[in-house]
Formats: structure tokens, sequence, C-alpha cells
């Protein structure tokens, strides 16, 4: 029975973290088989996903200071979209008045519903991070794991390597939660993979919903490659590498350090 009140606690607090991709992922499945007259479906997810924002704010389940880190993450993926679609390798095949070379703006608030989760867990699980490696290198294989997004179209796809570097680096980080009274613990990279893993079950939703279609799925759905799994691995890894940096850089500026 304490297992399963556990397990029942842990289950609804990742509900409650979920509340904006869950908004996401119900705004796909209801504008996939429901049509609004002179107003295409990628602009109403985009007023949708905006009147989302505005209300977590309003109701206190974000602060302004997470909508701005979400915001971030919003322009991160939208650049990443833009060059991605050019190169081919994914497509939004809906005419929408909100699109820049190809790619709706409603895109960068998939990547920024991830965002948003990890700042809900943050606070939801009170987490806290021990042995958390040095900001300089951090930031370095942060920059690699981004730039490779990019450069892998031209050059070696180096994301294995990088996922090595982050096990080594991350090799004695361990992330500490709270569930109901019991205080909990988990290595970092298990939280990267794990994350990942359920972000690649969403990704079959939302193309299965048509939020975009990958090149084998133009003619019929199919399921998306496990392989896939590793890009979410890197791309969580940034995610949780930016939040994590930028708490702790407020917490510096909230807590300096006091000199005799």
């Amino acid at each position: 029975m304490r297992f399963l009140s556990l397990l029942w606690q842990f289950t609804w607090t990742q509900i409650l973290c979920c509340i904006f991709p869950a908004i996401i992922f119900l705004s796909l499945a209801f504008s996939k088989y429901v049509n609004i007259p002179f107003l295409p479906r990628y602009d109403l997810l985009l007023i949708i996903c905006i009147i989302a924002q505005l209300l977590l704010i309003k109701f206190g389940l974000e602060t302004w200071d997470e909508l701005k880190v979400i915001m971030l993450f919003h322009i991160i993926g939208l650049v990443l979209e833009i060059y991605k679609i050019q190169m081919g390798s994914w497509a939004y095949p809906e005419d929408a008045y909100t699109k820049i070379l190809g790619v709706p703006l409603y895109s960068g608030f998939m990547y920024s519903s991830v965002a948003s989760y990890i700042c809900q867990a943050w606070k939801r699980f009170d987490l806290t991070v021990k042995n958390w490696p040095k900001s300089s290198y951090v930031i370095i294989l942060c920059a690699a794991i981004y730039l490779n997004f990019f450069t892998h179209h031209y050059i070696w796809d180096l994301r294995y390597i990088l996922i090595i570097a982050v096990l080594i680096l991350f090799l004695r980080t361990v992330v500490s939660f709270t569930v109901g009274d019991k205080r909990l613990r988990m290595p970092l990279s298990l939280s990267f993979l794990l994350i990942a893993f359920f972000i690649w079950v969403a990704e079959n939703i939302a193309s299965f919903f048509g939020a975009w279609y990958y090149p084998d799925q133009e003619v019929t759905w199919r399921l998306v490659g496990f392989g896939k799994i590793t890009s979410w691995y890197l791309l969580i890894i940034i995610s949780i590498m930016i939040i994590a940096e930028l708490k702790f850089l407020k917490k510096d500026r909230e807590n300096p350090p006091i000199h005799d």
C-alpha cells in the first residue's frame, strides 16, 4: 500500500507538471477533426498556446520568470525548426498566416512545453542537484549538442560521442526529489533518458494528429523510429542544462556570498 500511495502521488504530480503539454496535445486532437471557418489550423493552435500561457500565469501555475525561460526555448526550437524544414527533415503541410519560412509559429511552443514541464517538475518535486559540473563545461557541451543538430547534415553526426561526453560529465551528478513525505534520488543521466522516452511517445502522438510529418509518414502514418530517442535525449539535456544554469545564477544573485 505504501508503494501504491507513493506511485499515485508521483503520477498525480507528473500530470500537474504536464498541464501545458497536455493542452497542446488535446488541441492537436481537437483541431484535427474540428475546422473553424477562415481560421487555419496552425493559427488556431498558436492562439490556444498563447491563451494557455496567459492563463497559467494568471492562475499562478507559472511565474513570469518561468515564462521568460519558456519563451527562450520557443526561440531555440523555432530556429531549429526553420533549419530542419529547409533541410527536408520534416514538414508542416498545412497553410497558415503565421508561418515563417515554412514553419508555423505554434511549433516553437512544442519545444517550450518541454521547458514548461521541467520548470514545473523542478518546483513540484522540490528538485535539488548534487555534484553539478562546472558551468564552463556545461555551457560548452550544451553549445556542442545544439550545434550538432545543424552540422550533422554536412559533417559526421557526433551525437553518440556527445552522449558519451554527457555520461562522463554527469557521472557523479544526482538529482533528489520529493514524493509525498519521501525523498528519492536518481542519477541525472537516467532522468534524461526517461524524459526523452516519454517525449518520443508524445512525438508519435503529435505526428499521428498531424502536427507535422516526417518524409516516411507522407503517405500513411507510421511509428517514429526509436533512433529519434537519441535526438530527444540530447535536446532534453540542453533543456535541463539551460534551466539548471539559470536557476543557479538566480540563486547566486539572490544569495550573494558574504565577504568579511
